[in-house]
């Protein structure tokens, strides 16, 4: 295969990487604001925008002399939609394997692997989500057959990529463990109780300073000098642990292991969530949750249900909304279309966008400059052209930290390459 540069992907290159939008003073005017605040939504109403943050919102906002305007014309203002696990940055395409860093495949545990080490700021999948409204995103590690339970640390990124100002796009580089149980555990340790075993193990040994324990599974210590810090870091609830779990007794065993050792606990996966809600909500306990699957895929989901976010949302368990489909990552800017999903089965729309916007931030620690439209929060904001739940509506504008994003993606380059009317041939004479 030649590897001679083609133009058009350097044009295309060119195009993606573009050139970062200075932060400005801006106002939005004439719009139906939804706060997802106390607020609520805001009809004919301003958000004035100043060195990336935003300065005011409400009906009556004065506009100072030298602001740019935008008439938004009644159409909807919102948050920008935050992915609460996804594997943005790390994969590029499912089928080539180089392309993808999400799995590690080493038996040992791999608390020490960190996603921001690999993470890809010019990955076409950024600029493909973010002009459909995504604008930060918890990109996670996961584990293959042959690898460890405890998969490593996520990070939390900004979808700016390279347009983030002075090229600092990863928002927190150490933002959460990973581990599971359920299935794949069962995979990974031979059984469930061995599985659980394994990780009441690493956490003992993390408790006890990296100390052998002769009473131990394997009577040799398991934990590497550098995963030492990060259990620790776990078990002084500084970092909190995703762990997948899905079956309503794998979310019970994942409970207890959080009351015995104190774990700042989210569940992801949580297809019979709603089986124990009383449980994760007294707990406050909250879960990463897909609601478009409503049929069994696997013996862990058999009592998944379509109304299940609703009935979550009615025993006071937070959550936020993931896309578990194999392409979840690729497709992230669809959590808007789950929103919709949910709202359709008994959840109020307005904990729809919220469950894409303030509930992934504040479950990843970000609510106080995040998630929501109020005065002093990061300006990361979505202009749209219709119902924001709706799949037929699109956005019109992106804000990330008030700078304007491009609305130019790969799909974009190609889509008006090949849609460019050509004259017709002249017929042979």
């Amino acid at each position: 295969m030649s590897r001679r540069p083609m133009r058009w992907l350097a044009g295309l290159t060119a195009l993606l990487l573009g050139s970062p939008a200075q932060a400005e003073r801006f106002a939005i005017i004439h719009a139906e604001v939804h706060t997802v605040a106390s607020a609520g939504v805001l009809r004919d109403a301003t958000v004035l925008v100043r060195n990336g943050r935003i300065e005011a919102v409400g009906n009556e906002v004065a506009i100072p002399d030298g602001s740019r305007v935008i008439d938004a014309r009644g159409r909807p203002v919102t948050p920008g939609i935050i992915v609460a696990s996804s594997a943005l940055g790390l994969k590029e395409i499912d089928g080539v394997e180089e392309t993808n860093d999400v799995a590690s495949g080493q038996k040992r545990y791999s608390a020490a692997l960190s996603v921001a080490d690999a993470l890809n700021p010019r990955s076409a999948l950024l600029p493909v989500n973010r002009i459909a409204g995504v604008t930060r995103a918890l990109t996670a590690p996961d584990t293959r057959k042959g690898g460890s339970l405890i998969a490593g640390q996520g990070a939390i990124v900004s979808l700016a990529g390279t347009l983030a100002p002075d090229g600092e796009w990863i928002t927190r580089p150490q933002a959460a463990l990973f581990a599971t149980l359920g299935e794949q555990g069962r995979e990974l340790a031979g059984s469930r109780p061995a599985a659980m075993a394994a990780l009441r193990e690493a956490f003992e040994e993390a408790r006890s300073g990296g100390a052998r324990l002769g009473d131990g599974l394997s009577g040799e210590a398991q934990l590497s000098p550098l995963d030492l810090p990060v259990l620790r870091r776990v078990l002084q609830r500084e970092l909190p642990l995703v762990l997948h779990a899905e079956r309503a007794s794998d979310i019970l065993a994942a409970l207890k292991l959080a009351d015995d050792y104190g774990l700042l606990l989210i569940i992801s996966g949580a297809a019979e969530a709603h089986l124990v809600a009383a449980e994760l909500a007294s707990r406050s306990v909250p879960v990463l949750i897909d609601p478009s699957r409503n049929l069994p895929a696997h013996f862990e989901t058999l009592h998944v249900r379509r109304d299940a976010i609703a009935r979550l949302s009615r025993a006071g368990v937070a959550f936020a909304f993931v896309d578990a489909s194999e392409f979840g990552s690729h497709n992230a800017r669809n959590l808007r279309q789950l929103a919709g999903i949910a709202a359709a089965n008994g959840l109020s729309r307005d904990a729809a966008l919220a469950a894409i916007t303030l509930q992934p931030a504040q479950i990843l620690g970000l609510s106080t400059v995040l998630g929501s439209i109020e005065p002093g929060k990061i300006a990361d904001l979505v202009l749209w052209d219709g119902d924001p739940l709706e799949v037929t509506s699109a956005a019109t504008a992106v804000w990330i930290e008030g700078r304007t994003m491009p609305m130019t993606s790969r799909q974009t380059v190609l889509r008006d390459r090949y849609l460019k009317p050509t004259a017709p041939a002249t017929p042979p004479r």
